[in-house]
């Protein structure tokens, strides 16, 4: 079993994708082969407005979710070592994208489509896409997928099994 002390994770791992693609659970997993902390920008942020994204979206609106979004990402950055997952706008941010890609390392969740749409659409929790119809979300998906593609690593995560994707990223990283 891999662990922090076996190789050079000094920076960050930051899990980048689309929602549904496997963020945080993978992220999960992945700390506790690693032995590190794990964090969920979404959850950190959520916690500190002490309601949910969607309620934030609601009543504050997505660009003032997306000003805590970064300030939370930037303070889990120097938090030190550890696995981050971020939710799935904020690595399309230029700025956001750029301080990641200069200060951890990066990894691409990428799920197929019909795998987003299956996970999303039993979600009630993703603001962006309880208010979009399939072909509007799979806009959106093909959209972010060029901003994704600017991550240091890739990894496909349409597979069930998630300790695949763990194994996939524990391999990249030891490169």
């Amino acid at each position: 079993m891999a662990k922090a002390e076996d190789g050079d994770f000094s920076r960050p791992i930051v899990l980048v994708g689309f929602m549904g693609s496997g963020k945080s659970r993978i992220g999960h997993l992945l700390a506790k082969r690693l032995a590190l902390p794990f964090a969920d920008s979404d959850a950190e942020v959520a916690k500190a407005f002490g309601t949910s994204i969607a309620e934030i979206f609601k009543t504050k609106g997505e660009q003032e979710f997306r000003k805590a979004e970064r300030r939370t990402i930037f303070a889990l950055l120097r938090s030190g070592p550890g696995v981050i997952a971020i939710g799935g706008g904020a690595f399309v941010d230029p700025g956001t994208r750029s301080v990641l890609l200069q200060t951890a390392r990066t990894m691409w969740l990428d799920a197929p489509f019909e795998v987003i749409a299956d996970r999303v659409s039993r979600s009630t929790h993703r603001p962006l896409a309880v208010t979009r119809n399939r072909d509007e979300l799979q806009q959106l998906w093909e959209e972010r997928r060029f901003s994704y593609a600017k991550a240091h690593f890739r990894v496909e995560t349409g597979e069930d099994d998630p300790e695949r994707a763990v194994d996939r990223i524990v391999e990249l990283l030891g490169d």
